[in-house]
């Protein structure tokens, strides 16, 4: 329909302020609307697609009927502005601003350390703002369910959490302790021997700060209360470009409307209809907006059940159905409570409180969780049409879309009956996912039974899957047959059998897992069937046994409970000044300003005049020429201004990897030209129309097809020490086996942005850029358009996450934008969108290595020899470096006499891995202690004795030959042994195994060496320059970039010891080449020190200018001494440098110093897993890191938690697939999954070694960026209760794990009857969906 029709004006208020439009369009989503035309950028893109919550905002509305105003929380990236007409969108900046006051919420999870990168912390904020305006005193339960639907990539979620304990019902504080004390109350210290200070736990204290106060929120603008009772009669009507939507009043009305407009869509959440624009680009000429019809939000009762309204929102079913079994008997109940189990998980709170019962059942999605549960619990449909009302069951031919079952096209789903269920009725609901909540699940069930009363003769049966075909299946067939037969062990046999020749899944099926989701099938059904059984004994005590202790293993679901933390660090010496505040937990210097949204990033910063929108074309094959390019159609899409394409590069088109493809494509994904257009949509679409013409080539994918191609992009790398053959000899035993790791997705929540602004003289541009590498960007850029570096001047306020993916990357983003802006003359702003960050961009190397170890009786590993191989992708990028790492990290915490390392960089056409926080040792350590486990396995002792024979002893040298002292990793580890109760807790899992034969419990100590920063000097230098000025101000500026690890904020704390002022003098301003030139990159976990160095040798040569000043004025104050120091012509600015430390590596000769010093940590994780799915909870973490000095305690320790958690994600749930064509399927927060706050262990404990030092870096500090992430593997190895479960089933020992350990893996493991009854599948007779490619 025209947008030349006369629309009716959109009213809703923003943040207090009435908004006014006149010509909405339908299409407009409201993150959009307010980041470009009102300017508030705190709501920040995520993923658009509803699964990260950095879009997060309150929705207010108000009910004319019941007279009651009701706030939400809702994703913005999905909401269309023409469904807020009437009401009040609060946003971050709304609930709180440094300008106008700061919300509690916003200054506890600043003050708490809640807050790192920051990006995700405004939709934190408005998740637990929209629960306190519901809820004023809400439990944790709660809490933790209100960030369901949020992801934090740096914290490890723990300090958010933390944070919101104070707003609780009843204190909790001493839930996070756990010893009946508040964790966070500085006040209290343990006294230790310690010479420095005491011991302090926790990080923060809560009574600080002022409670909330519910008379200073917005009030409901009274306009829309009035608008709200005006318009209950009116149709509103929104002509957009392409789409119209129309919100009618009444029932009669919206049937008129679908009687004359039969393929309109209805929808009200939009979480359904959108995701399918935002995917596939899908639309609809008309859309119907049934929120304001009565009857499709009755709740009511019936004589048979509930009816619930079918725009109903999945929040509202919910609280309904829980005051439904609170209130009714239980045995009306059983379906409701089937209900309430999937939606306790089911999407996160975003989503539940815009989806609508209707949409989810209309939808009929594979893996939609309730509709198998309405099927089986004989749910009906009650439908409208102007030919008048119909019901029709929701069964299994309804959701299969059967012609004769189905909603005609007219007709409209008006409300649901859910029928109360019957004494001797059973109905349960079943679903698996890869994470606990917030995920799509891999199958799901609902089954009901209903029995003879009185006996366990079945009358009725149903049994309905989702996750298996296009939409939900029903083995209806063989609930038929077991219909009159009783419930018993032959009817189970029976079932299991006719359920698997019934429901079958094709081995190429979508998805993948297929073995796995068949096993799930059968899984559940044993669930349901001992379910059923156990509740005939509580019904019937007499008549029916009691399930036996093993069967009752089987029950129950592994739920996380509320996290409980535990920060123990060492104080500052008593002596130390106040005003010193190196070494004290202060809060990260942007922290306030993330919570409140005010903290810039690129694309954050104001569209400038004549600016521009670039999106790309990328290659769809992994390997071919290209033909042609025809851009004749995208060039006639409106605003399109031009297409840009290697042609068009003045000079270099990048270096290792070409910024636009050339004449031939090495990956999917790779950039083959861009679209510069008036607007982003404009420049999708004309993307969109441009013509590649290729002539395939053969691809390489895996490391498997590399090395049979002997495709490699480095030469081996080796190390070698000892005698091989005298080793291997003179052992009891060898052993040998593989281990294969998956890749990693660095998952930073700011994508990729570039903005880039030309000059108006001298051809000079500035850049400003997500990176960590702000001279490679510069070089690059300079280089492409032909010019000399200082013409180009790159800007990094922060970096919304990096983690080694905003190394390389970010330096070819930047050179497209800025061709573009040099072939235009105007500006371009290139942001990429979630999917095509994930997709063109690589990550984590995958990892392939073989080993062959000797050793003795006793345990000792007394020879090795390590093949090891990574998956490089297309280009050089990291991999040679992180291949060298491997090689030379590879030996962890073990001093293995005789030792061999081989190393490889497989080439592919994938796209190119890269840095990743770790830098290979995460595979390394993981392959190392996979070889520890084996000799376990073989000895017969306990993996913990053989770590500890094997542990480097006191001073000793690396296989490369490099001196350290072993010391602090004996110290960690008794630490850790102690602080963990590990022999107690040990004790305690062996007996729990003993009794469940179902569930299983594991416990693993994994100790660590870790090596800190580059095995090359001058990737250690780094300058700072420090002005002082008039008024005794002090702006720092250094090379370091700030990505959440605290740069800044330790820099600061640094200036304010050299000289003597407090922080509230100093402040950092941004990190430009134009400051601070030929920076490295910001990475290896010592950029903030090398950094720090360099401002503290600016900072002493400014304090030594001020000697003589000081001399004469010993009692003055510093802005005197600067004054008087202005007036006698002393400089007040100074450069500060530093070298570098000295280390070096000879490949040849196979000895180096390679890294600047060594820090040593300990993690103890005990797990419990669900044999039956495979699921797992993290139970406990204890870790004890060697920290020395901490300059920063709250950031040390949260960079401990955030990287152990991210680890918890590598190895226990983020998998990344490629088809067999080399594309990536996993391209968003629906397909792959990173931890959420359901993932973090219920007891998180970290301890900093007390008493420690290292001379090396600045105050005796050790940089913490990344070395947690290796104790994530903890959580790996203590799921080697999958051995436990396997020896209780006669199973061999000897098998080995692959990374990620994920539910499929975990479950597969524990073979029983029913991964053995399953039909198998053999390779190669089929196309999989997915390939492996390490």
């Amino acid at each position: 329909m025209a947008c030349q029709q006369p629309s009716d004006e959109l009213v809703f208020f923003v943040n207090g302020r009435k908004v006014t439009e006149r010509q909405a369009d339908p299409e407009e989503l409201l993150l959009y609307y307010l980041r470009k035309k009102l300017r508030l950028s705190g709501t920040k893109y995520g993923c658009g697609i509803g699964g990260c919550g950095a879009c997060t905002v309150m929705i207010s509305t108000y009910d004319p009927v019941a007279k009651q105003i009701q706030h939400h929380p809702a994703n913005s990236c999905l909401l269309p502005i023409c469904f807020l007409h009437g009401a009040a969108v609060t946003t971050v900046e709304g609930a709180g601003s440094l300008k106008a006051r700061i919300h509690p919420i916003q200054e506890r999870l600043a003050k708490c350390h809640g807050s790192q990168c920051g990006f995700c912390t405004p939709g934190m904020v408005m998740s637990i703002y929209a629960l306190l305006r519901n809820h004023a005193k809400p439990s944790m339960e709660q809490i933790i369910s209100a960030l369901d639907g949020n992801l934090c990539r740096c914290t490890g979620y723990r300090p958010i959490v933390g944070s919101c304990t104070a707003f609780v019902r009843e204190p909790t504080c001493c839930q996070l302790r756990g010893t009946g004390e508040c964790c966070l109350d500085k006040e209290e210290c343990a006294c230790t021997s310690s010479t420095e200070g005491q011991i302090h736990s926790g990080l923060c204290n809560p009574e600080e700060f002022p409670s909330v106060d519910p008379t200073q929120e917005f009030i409901f603008p009274p306009e829309l209360m009035r608008m709200a009772q005006e318009q209950q009669k009116t149709t509103l009507v929104f002509h957009g470009k392409r789409t119209t939507l129309i919100s009618p009043p009444s029932l009669k009305e919206l049937l008129e409307l679908k009687a004359k407009y039969p393929k309109a869509p209805l929808v009200v959440g939009n979480t359904s209809v959108g995701l399918k624009k935002n995917h596939h680009g899908t639309y609809h000429p008309v859309i119907l907006h049934p929120v304001r019809i009565p009857e499709m939000h009755v709740v009511s009762s019936a004589n048979n059940g509930l009816v619930i309204g079918a725009a109903c929102c999945l929040a509202q079913l919910r609280d309904i159905l829980m005051e439904a079994v609170a209130n009714l008997p239980q045995e009306k109940t059983k379906i409701y409570q089937a209900l309430l189990q999937q939606l306790r998980t089911l999407a996160g709170e975003q989503i539940r409180s815009m989806a609508s019962l209707g949409g989810h059942i209309v939808s009929r999605g594979s893996t939609w969780d309730l509709n198998p549960i309405l099927s089986a619990g004989k749910s009906v449909l009650n439908l409208a049409s102007e030919d008048g009302e119909r019901q029709i069951l929701l069964n299994d031919q309804f959701l299969a879309g059967c012609e004769n079952a189905d909603i005609k096209a007219k007709e409209v789903l008006v409300s649901v009956l859910i029928p109360y269920s019957l004494k001797d009725d059973f109905i349960s609901a079943f679903r698996q996912a890869e994470s606990q909540k917030n995920a799509f699940s891999i199958v799901n069930s609902g089954m009901r039974v209903l029995f003879n009363p009185g006996t366990d003769t079945i009358v009725d049966l149903s049994i309905l899957y989702g996750g298996i075909g296009s939409t939900t299946v029903s083995a209806s067939k063989s609930c038929k047959k077991l219909i009159g037969r009783q419930w018993n062990d032959q009817m189970l046999n029976e079932a299991c059998r006719l359920v698997l020749e019934e429901i079958v899944l094709p081995p190429s099926a979508q998805g993948g897992k297929v073995e796995y989701r068949r096993t799930l099938l059968v899984s559940f059904l044993f669930r349901f069937y001992l379910e059923v059984l156990h509740g005939l004994h509580q019904m019937y005590p007499f008549r029916y046994a009691e399930l036996s202790q093993e069967m009752m293993s089987a029950l129950g679901l592994l739920q996380s409970g509320v996290p409980q933390g535990v920060q123990i660090y060492q104080d500052v010496d008593p002596g130390q000044s106040p005003q010193d505040p190196v070494g004290r937990p202060i809060m990260h210097q942007s922290g306030i300003k993330h919570a409140t949204g005010e903290a810039v990033y690129v694309d954050d910063i104001r569209p400038v005049d004549g600016e521009l929108s670039l999106a790309v074309v990328t290659s769809i094959k992994a390997h071919a020429k290209i033909i042609s390019i025809d851009a004749s159609e995208a060039l006639q899409v409106p605003g399109v201004v031009d297409v840009v394409t290697a042609r068009d590069v003045p000079g270099e088109n990048g270096k290792d990897e070409k910024a636009y493809a050339e004449d031939k494509v090495i990956c999917v994904g790779q950039i083959i030209c861009a679209v510069v257009a008036e607007s982003l949509t404009q420049a999708k679409c004309g993307a969109e129309k441009v013509k590649i013409v290729y002539e395939d080539l053969e691809p390489v994918l895996t490391i498997e097809d590399a090395i049979k191609h002997n495709s490699y992009i480095t030469e081996e790398r080796k190390i070698e020490k000892g005698d091989m053959e005298k080793g291997f000899k003179s052992a009891d035993g060898i052993i040998e086996g593989e281990l294969h790791t998956g890749g990693q997705e660095h998952f930073y929540l700011e994508t990729n942005s570039v903005l880039v602004i030309p000059r108006v003289e001298d051809k000079e541009m500035d850049v400003y850029v997500s990176t960590q590498h702000v001279t490679d960007v510069q070089e690059l850029v300079a280089s492409a358009l032909n010019l000399q570096s200082n013409k180009i001047m790159c800007h990094v306020k922060r970096v919304g996450g990096a983690f080694g993916g905003e190394i390389t990357k970010p330096s070819l983003f930047a050179v497209v934008a800025a061709v573009a802006a040099n072939k235009t003359g105007h500006p371009v702003r290139f942001v990429l969108e979630r999917n095509m960050d994930m997709l063109i961009t690589g990550g984590r190397h995958p990892f392939f290595g073989k080993y062959k170890v000797g050793f003795m009786n006793d345990g000792r590993i007394i020879a090795a020899d390590f093949q090891c191989y990574i998956n490089g992708g297309c280009t050089k990028d990291e991999s040679e470096l992180v291949i060298e790492y491997i090689v030379l990290k590879v030996d962890n915490a073990y001093n293995i006499p005789n030792l061999r390392v081989r190393g490889h960089a497989c080439k592919t056409n994938l796209p190119s891995n890269t840095a990743f926080r770790g830098f290979g040792f995460p595979q390394a350590g993981l392959f190392m202690e996979t070889c520890i486990v084996a000799v376990a396995t073989q000895t017969g002792l306990p993996h913990e004795k053989v770590r500890e024979i094997n542990m480097y002893k006191g001073v000793n040298l690396t296989s490369f030959k490099e001196e350290f002292n072993a010391e602090n990793l004996w110290k960690c580890w008794e630490e850790c042994l102690d602080k963990s109760d590990y022999y107690n807790q040990k004790a305690m899992v062996e007996e729990f195994n003993t009794k469940n034969y179902w569930k299983k419990k594991g416990i693993a100590i994994i100790p660590m060496k870790f090596s800190v920063g580059f095995n090359t000097t001058y990737f250690h230098q780094a300058g700072a320059l420090v002005h002082i000025y008039i008024d005794g101000s002090v702006l720092v500026t250094h090379g370091g970039i700030e990505l959440g690890q605290g740069i800044h904020t330790k820099i600061l704390q640094i200036v304010s010891r050299e000289l003597k002022i407090p922080l509230s003098y100093i402040h950092f301003c941004e990190t430009s080449t134009t400051t601070v030139p030929n920076g490295k990159y910001t990475a290896a976990s010592v950029g903030t020190e090398i950094n720090a160095r360099a401002v503290q040798d600016a900072c002493q040569i400014l304090w030594k200018r001020l000697d003589p000043i000081r001399r004469d004025n010993p009692n003055g104050k510093w802005k005197d001494w600067i004054s008087e120091a202005h007036k006698q012509s002393i400089s007040l600015s100074a450069t500060g440098y530093f070298k570098g430390y000295v280390t070096n590596m000879n490949w040849d000769t196979q000895k180096g110093h390679a890294f600047p010093y060594f820090l040593f940590g300990v993690a103890c994780s005990q797990v419990e897993i669900d044999c039956l799915t495979g699921s797992h909870k993290n139970i406990r973490t204890d870790i004890v890191m060697d920290a020395c000095f901490s300059i920063n305690p709250a950031i040390d320790i949260g960079q401990i938690e955030g990287a152990f958690i991210q680890g918890v994600g590598l190895y226990t749930l983020e998998e990344i697939y490629f088809s067999p064509e080399g594309e990536q399927l996993t391209l968003g927060p629906d397909t792959y999954k990173i931890p959420a706050i359901c993932d973090i262990p219920e007891q998180f404990r970290v301890y900093l070694l007390p008493d420690s030092s290292n001379s090396i870096a600045i105050y005796s500090s050790k940089g913490m960026g990344e070395a947690g992430f290796f104790l994530g593997s903890s959580v790996f190895f203590a799921i080697d209760a999958v051995a436990a479960a396997r020896k209780e089933r006669g199973l061999p020992l000897d098998f080995t794990l692959n990374s990620p350990l994920t539910v499929e893996r975990i479950r597969m493991a524990c073979a029983d009857v029913f991964t053995e009854m399953i039909p198998k599948d053999k390779p190669g007779t089929y196309k999989p969906w997915a390939i492996n490619i390490y």
